[in-house]
């Protein structure tokens, strides 16, 4: 037996682990005490790291699709099959006919980081579509206007706060997002214990709700209409007190004037909440020494969801809470650039260009991921012919999967990195399978960059690679060379071109620790057993801390870096060179806002909200025994009140019927959701043919996402609104599968 550490790649959390190995086996993992950043936390789905590591569903060596079925091929057969028909594809109908799909488990991989970028540039095409529009893209848009910058996402100081205002968000199941915390619970709890004040709202009552001092039960999807009246309350107490802030913002007069019609009286017939008690949060939020407010899934997936966002941190800027130690700060990666020179930058567009059927404006190099199936199914010059998916299932995370697994069967090519045959890459023509995660070197680029305190941490594969296995970023390497006609070329020469790109702007650029350096030699002084890891010194060495792959590989528990640190100066790059607390396309969007005033639901309106568990992860995690059953269940949550008007039973099946179609689900009847509102959990609905997946077969459920038809988005940032829709439910005859 022996061990070795990992960062478990599982959560947003990222929390370090000990695996125990017997020879290349991992037969167990617990929270690593030693490491810098999680201190032995350890959740259920971590715990869970040796189940998941040794699925037997795991496929181990490509497929590939001949006379209409799936097939075992060798490495080089899959990427000759590519390689002799993407080409040809994109030549005759330009890039455009492709399409690039990411997964939200891109991110916890170092391959998903680092090669799909270089995917984009060698084919060419501005059709990509990722999770984020159906997740936290409201969060990237109205960080964007407000810093002129999308990645520059304020974070709450949780360590240091003494008032955390969390709005649609439930950390203790979800462990965090875009707020990477290992132990979010200790926090929660470490808060309290310094006498600081926790207030959750959420139509749910869930665990972080219960942990609360105050808890509000809004109406779904009334989140901005709450915010701003908070806003309102500030200016209209005159408790608004940007502080320091002030000197650096324009536009506050404007979101005075912007926010004159939410009144708390005005916002609290459709919010359903108490005017007094809107008035009260406000009140306390101005008050507390400190304070921060944090929003998530549930005021992003919504109709307003990048004013909800918006809102966040204006509250955060009018309390002078923001960029400040106890209130909402912007963690410093160390794999970011070099801080620039404070001043005025190029500022953040939307619109850039349309989608080629319903004019979606892109966003961030995106189209909403609600507009693949369209994009594919209707005839035209322009449509998408082929695919190639990443760590994604849009077939259960998107809206409307009927249709999208209708259209993906009538690709003429669909190429899939993923290590599960599930609902939508059973439609590939080549499957290419990533190694366990413990045969793969673990860092995590994206999610230092929101997390609570600054620090990085390297891991190395805890197990040599399995014979018949081919490494995850010689597969991406592999895959970029297929797609840019280099089929043949050895995969490092993708990794040395993306660290001669980069250096060869790091050398001209006064700000950059490279600046003036010979290119060749620099880059000969970079380490690494493989390009990724000479990629990742690169990043290190020009980072904002001057660090080197050496020094991290010699401390494996990681490197603290401290406390999040005041950096507005850094973060700016809007065209003025301050925060723009108004900005046009957010000020364009606010009549939309001002008309939700008068839309009072009527009485016996049900509205649909999701939740998160524990032990899963979106679609990913339902295929592991350890982590099935328990709360671990899609079940319909329903109040008691509207299960006996609506006379459904407990453990009895319901029909929900939605825009895009319906679905029966086993109710539960429980007082946990408020009146008016019913929950299903997202990710559900594994019942399809041709997939592969023993265990998630068993428990299918329902997929909630099809009661949509995709026609529901925030306008700002195309991100489907899949939380606070209305449905129909009545009870059902037979009894559905969980």
């Amino acid at each position: 037996m022996s061990t070795a550490p990992r960062i478990c790649p599982l959560c947003e959390a990222t929390c370090g682990l000990v695996l125990t190995l017997d020879g290349s086996r991992v037969t167990g993992a617990r929270g690593d005490r030693d490491d810098v950043f999680s201190r032995g936390f350890v959740c259920p789905k971590g715990a869970a790291f040796p189940q998941v590591d040794a699925d037997p569903d795991r496929l181990r060596t490509p497929l590939v699709r001949e006379d209409g079925r799936l097939r075992e091929a060798s490495w080089e057969e899959a990427f000759d099959t590519i390689a002799a028909r993407i080409r040809p594809l994109i030549e005759d109908y330009g890039p455009d006919a492709l399409g690039i799909v990411l997964g939200n488990p891109n991110v916890h991989t170092m391959a998903g980081a680092l090669y799909p970028p270089l995917l984009l540039r060698a084919t060419g095409t501005s059709n990509l579509f990722t999770a984020s529009t159906l997740d936290q893209m409201p969060k990237h848009v109205s960080s964007g206007l407000l810093f002129g910058d999308p990645f520059a996402v304020p974070v709450p100081d949780l360590d240091r706060t003494d008032h955390l205002l969390v709005i649609g968000a439930n950390p203790l199941d979800s462990n965090g997002s875009l707020c990477t915390a290992p132990d979010f619970p200790g926090r929660l709890a470490a808060l309290r214990r310094r006498g600081g004040t926790l207030t959750v709202v959420d139509p749910r009552r869930t665990r972080t709700a219960r942990l609360a001092d105050r808890h509000l039960a809004p109406r779904p999807g009334t989140d901005a209409l709450l915010l701003a009246a908070l806003v309102h309350t500030l200016f209209a107490e005159e408790l608004a007190d940007p502080g320091p802030l002030a000197d650096r913002t324009e536009g506050i007069d404007r979101v005075r004037d912007a926010v004159r019609e939410f009144a708390p009286e005005a916002v609290a017939p459709v919010c359903e909440l108490d005017p007094g008690t809107i008035r009260a949060v406000a009140r306390e939020l101005a008050a507390a020494p400190t304070a921060a407010v944090y929003g998530r899934m549930g005021s992003s997936t919504v109709s307003h969801g990048t004013l909800a966002n918006w809102l966040v941190d204006v509250l955060n800027v009018l309390t002078g809470n923001l960029d400040r130690p106890g209130g909402a700060l912007f963690p410093r990666s160390a794999t970011a650039p070099a801080p620039r020179p404070a001043g005025p930058g190029r500022g953040f567009l939307l619109g850039r260009r349309r989608s080629r059927v319903s004019g979606h404006p892109e966003v961030k190099g995106e189209f909403p991921l609600a507009a693949l199936a369209e994009e594919i199914d209707t005839p035209g010059e322009g449509r998408i012919r082929a695919v190639i998916t990443i760590a994604a299932n849009p077939v259960l995370s998107a809206p409307d999967g009927l249709r999208l697994d209708a259209a993906l069967a009538g690709l003429d090519l669909m190429v899939c990195v993923d290590p599960y045959l599930n609902e939508t890459t059973r439609h590939a023509d080549v499957l290419l399978p990533p190694p366990p995660p413990s045969q793969s070197a673990h860092f995590d680029f994206a999610f230092n960059g929101f997390a609570v305190r600054d620090q990085v941490r390297l891991t190395p594969a805890a197990v040599p690679l399995e014979a018949g296995r081919m490494d995850e970023c010689e597969i991406h390497a592999r895959l970029v060379l297929a797609a840019a006609g280099l089929h043949g070329s050895p995969p490092s020469a993708v990794d040395d071109l993306a660290v001669d790109t980069a250096l060869a702007r790091a050398v001209t650029e006064p700000h950059s620790p490279a600046y003036g350096a010979d290119p060749k030699e620099y880059a000969a002084g970079l380490t690494g057993a493989n390009g990724a890891e000479r990629r990742l010194d690169l990043m290190l060495r020009l980072g904002p801390y001057g660090l080197t792959l050496d020094e991290l590989k010699a401390r494996p528990h990681g490197i603290d870096l401290g406390p999040l640190k005041p950096r507005l100066g850094e973060v700016l790059r809007t065209r003025s060179g301050r925060i723009e607390l108004l900005p046009d396309p957010i000020a364009a969007d606010l009549p939309r806002l001002r008309a939700a005033l008068t839309a009072v639901p009527e009485p016996g309106t049900l509205q649909l909200v999701g939740r998160r568990h524990l032990r899963s992860n979106n679609s990913w995690l339902h295929n592991t025994p350890a982590l099935t059953g328990g709360s671990n269940r899609c079940t319909l949550q329903v109040h008691p009140d509207d299960a006996a008007r609506l006379r459904l039973a407990a453990g009895a099946p319901a029909r929900v019927k939605g825009a895009g179609g319906e679905v029966t689900a086993e109710v539960e009847v429980t007082d946990t959701v408020r009146p008016g509102v019913v929950s299903l959990p997202h990710g559900w609905g594994h019942d399809r043919p041709g997939t592969r997946l023993t265990v998630a077969a068993v428990r299918p459920g329902v997929n909630v996402n099809q009661l949509l038809d995709g026609s529901l988005l925030d306008p700002l940032s195309g991100t489907a609104v899949l939380n606070g829709f209305p449905v129909e439910v009545t009870p059902a005859e037979s009894t559905p599968p969980l």
